[in-house]
């Protein structure tokens, strides 16, 4: 072992520190470098260039041991060269002149040969962006003894329990994503993440806890919090109990509402709506303008949000800009991508590419405290689609499921399947807490919710 670290040398040996660190990943400079040499060598009519840089950190530990430690780092280039409607895409990783040359060179001999795009709108001129700053250094230069520490958060008090086995994956990176064309756009935007989930078992195989966290900041990561949570999560949680499934009163915690609520992202396109194809489709149009949720339901995207800094353009370099899609309760907008906007007379839009419900003033405590017989989730997972037009999904609970009962969590109770739509749980809302940044994917603020009826159709005997 080396120094107080509990670290096998091993895992510690090859961290990238400080200023290596932030310079695998591409500047602002070199992009602009990389994208005009790109386009310089087309002859075709139109050519697009996208480059993705980025430094990838992570640390896995199981059985309450560290396991693997590890650095990737990338840029790849994807050159997308267009005669008339057709068009071709090859992407490469080699930033020389000849591997440039034999990218462009390959994508022009391609589009030739295919099918015209009827969708194809030419490219993008040179757009106005508002930056976003989402780049922290603290994220980017993080070591090996850094994520080491973090995971020794959990680590430590497992070992010195005797009733805990904790697992855990600490993931960060350092990103840049930069876009030209020959029409004369350049857009470029780096950012910085960490993420870390960590599950904790009882060694009597009946409990579990899971909590993770993510934030563009490491320094803004509370691991001991973690810890502490998930731990006593799986405690709480041993030897659970069955009760029937049917309709139940459930408070879900930020993840669980994250894990349902953010299917909606997927359905608020203007195109599936207009063709009929859509939960917010209704005879001759859409539900624009129509009430559809509770009023207290407010849905919104926005890349200058401070819990989710994202990109200020999206992948064809369209601005970004703050879109309201449901405003106390009302269907406000649907996205419309260049095309469809045209064909449709509309104005472009972003996509929702992250998703904030705006909160409210209740907690998982006055929540309970107010339910006289309820379930309370940790999260959801393995969610499948059963109905697109009513956004019916059917999934599993999972990592701590807890009846309640006359304000208090009674016991914990084995796992359910559920049958549900995130829209008829938001017109069953009875309570509604404070938006937190959720960690088990997409660029998600939730807050804690309660509903009323929600469907759980089976029991699961997984933990």
């Amino acid at each position: 072992m080396s120094g107080d670290l509990g670290t096998p040398r091993r895992l510690r040996d090859f961290s990238v520190h400080g200023v290596l660190a932030a310079n695998s990943v591409i500047t602002r400079e070199e992009a602009q470098s990389l994208i005009e040499r790109t386009v310089r060598l087309s002859k075709a009519d139109a050519v697009s260039v996208s480059v993705q840089s980025g430094r990838e950190t992570n640390l896995r530990f199981a059985d309450n041991q560290m396991t693997t430690s590890g650095a990737t780092t990338n840029t790849t280039i994807r050159v997308q060269s267009v005669f008339g409607k057709r068009k071709a895409s090859v992407v490469t990783n080699d930033r020389t002149d000849a591997g440039l040359r034999r990218a462009v060179e390959q994508s022009e001999a391609i589009a030739k040969l295919a099918p015209e795009d009827p969708e194809y709108l030419g490219e993008l001129p040179a757009q106005t962006y508002e930056p976003v700053p989402a780049w922290f250094d603290a994220t980017a230069e993080l070591s090996a003894d850094d994520r080491a520490k973090a995971a020794l958060t959990a680590l430590a008090p497992a070992r010195s329990a005797n009733d805990l086995t904790v697992a855990g994956y600490i993931v960060c990176n350092a990103s840049a994503t930069a876009l030209g064309n020959s029409a004369g756009l350049f857009a470029y935007h780096r950012s910085t993440n960490a993420n870390y989930s960590l599950t904790a078992r009882t060694n009597d195989g009946t409990g579990s806890g899971w909590v993770a966290i993510e934030d563009n900041d490491w320094t803004r990561l509370d691991f001991n919090a973690v810890a502490t949570a998930a731990i006593d999560k799986a405690r709480r949680s041993r030897n659970p109990v069955a009760i029937e499934p049917g309709r139940y009163t459930v408070i879900f915690e930020p993840e669980a509402t994250a894990n349902i609520v953010s299917s909606i992202s997927g359905a608020l396109q203007a195109r599936s709506a207009d063709e009929g194809r859509s939960a917010f489709s209704k005879t001759g149009g859409t539900k624009v303008g129509e009430k559809i949720l509770d009023e207290r339901v407010t849905l919104s995207s926005d890349p200058r949000d401070p819990l989710v800094l994202g990109s200020p353009f999206d992948g064809d370099g369209m601005p970004v800009t703050r879109q309201v899609w449901i405003e106390g309760g009302v269907l406000k907008k649907l996205a419309y991508p260049r095309f469809w906007a045209q064909k449709q007379g509309k104005s472009a839009t972003g996509g929702a590419n992250s998703l904030r419900l705006a909160g409210g003033t209740d907690t998982i405590e006055s929540m309970i405290a107010s339910t006289e017989r309820g379930i309370l989730v940790t999260r959801l997972w393995y969610l499948r689609a059963v109905d697109q037009r009513t956004l019916v999904y059917t999934g599993l609970t999972r990592d701590g499921t807890f009846l309640v009962e006359n304000g208090k969590i009674a016991r914990s109770i084995k796992n359910f399947r559920f049958n549900d739509s995130p829209l008829f749980m938001l017109n069953n809302l009875e309570g509604i807490g404070a938006a937190v940044r959720t960690a088990g994917g997409g660029s998600l603020v939730m807050p804690p919710i309660k509903v009323r009826d929600f469907n759980f159709t089976s029991l699961s005997d997984a933990v």
